[in-house]
């Protein structure tokens, strides 16, 4: 038998293990509460739908180019012009195959092996793991409750020589924020040391107080975003970066070889995208009417340590007083609560043991049904 690579020996992506296990008792007929996935509940909105049915009867759909759909990214600069007041060049947008498309290109492009890239913990482990794969050193930033779990200057002076950080604002798995000051001072100090900056944006326009300050505005900073999160098009598989100018050519080298090119459907569809605000809105209204029932639930069934959840639509707990180990735990609550939640070593390979994940995109009467359970529960 001949070996896979080393580069395949990474950790899995725990949440996909939970949905499978959840999708395994919901086919035996068990009820599942689906608190696990960071995934909409609702469709991608009408406007879109109609848009990629339009496609369909009136455009080839054949290849679109690597760059990506031309009126689609000048349509995405016009997004930062009217949300953040920011002028950003279309020439510096390049349409991805999702995030994670993006967030593969941007380290292939901006780091060679051995170097070193900081991420924070807890943080998405798809960062950690894609590094690890590409022969990107990930060193951990452990972040808490001291700095809002998010990397301060401080962390990073004390993790060494770097060559490269990555930033997430609103963070998954806390929700957790960088202020316009905190941005700037930890953007200041990375261009001031040489360290590259890969600014996963991608929960942005969800947030439950002031809004996410962009980094785009820095051309030293690769910025990742998506249409699956706030847009609500998660199957649809499409993303955009915010490259540096010296970076675009080798990225759209690296996708030409890798990707050929973004879905031609979907970037069709994601035009109208950004004429559905007022729908889209109306799923953040839902999602912080499920915070609020979450974070008062969890409260009352006594979990203390609780992270702010500024945005996105997670909330981080610990779960020290029930257990050591947040995977037995998680697999007992589907087991005996129909509750689906991630534990916290996904996120948190050290001490994501004491942690849980609970995701509250879905229906508001699902959030409440599980709160409800975990409180009787004891």
């Amino acid at each position: 038998m001949i070996d896979a690579s080393r580069r395949a020996a990474i950790s899995p992506f725990h949440v996909m293990e939970v949905m499978q296990a959840a999708a395994d008792r919901a086919a035996l007929g068990g009820d599942v509460l689906h608190l696990e996935v960071g995934q909409p509940s609702t469709s991608a909105p009408a406007g879109v739908r109609a848009a990629a049915h339009r496609a369909i009867d009136d455009d080839v759909i054949g290849y679109a180019v690597a760059l990506g759909h031309e009126p689609l990214r000048h349509r995405i600069a016009d997004h930062y012009r009217h949300w953040y007041g920011a002028d950003v060049d279309p020439g510096r947008i390049v349409i991805t195959a999702g995030a994670s498309a993006g967030c593969v290109l941007a380290i292939l492009a901006a780091f060679d092996p051995g170097d070193r890239v900081a991420v924070s913990a807890p943080g998405y482990p798809c960062y950690r793991n894609m590094l690890e794969a590409l022969g990107v050193d990930a060193v951990p930033l452990a972040v808490d409750e001291r700095t809002r779990f998010q990397p301060t200057v401080e962390l990073l002076d004390r993790a060494g020589p770097l060559d490269g950080v990555v930033i997430a604002s609103p963070s998954n798995p806390t929700g957790t924020m960088l202020d316009g000051p905190a941005l700037t001072s930890l953007l200041d100090h990375c261009r001031a040391t040489g360290v590259r900056v890969i600014a996963d944006e991608i929960y942005h326009g969800i947030t439950f107080g002031e809004p996410a300050p962009t980094a785009a505005t820095n051309e030293q900073v690769v910025v990742v975003n998506s249409f699956s999160k706030y847009f609500s098009m998660t199957g649809w598989r499409l993303g955009w970066t915010v490259l540096p100018p010296e970076l675009v050519t080798p990225v759209e080298r690296l996708t030409q070889n890798l990707y050929i090119a973004p879905s031609t459907l979907s970037q069709h569809a994601a035009m109208a995208a950004f004429d559905c605000h007022d729908e889209l809105e109306a799923n953040v209204a839902r999602y912080a009417e499920n915070r609020t029932v979450l974070l008062e639930g969890l409260a009352e069934a006594g979990f203390e340590r609780l992270a702010p959840a500024d945005g996105a639509f997670y909330v981080y707990a610990a779960v020290d007083h029930l257990t050591d180990d947040s995977q037995a735990l998680c697999a007992r609550w589907l087991d005996e609560l129909g509750i689906a939640a991630t534990p916290g070593v996904d996120f948190d390979p050290e001490r994501g043991h004491q942690w849980v994940r609970f995701s509250f995109a879905g229906a508001t009467a699902q959030i409440a049904l599980a709160v409800e359970r975990l409180r009787s529960s004891g």
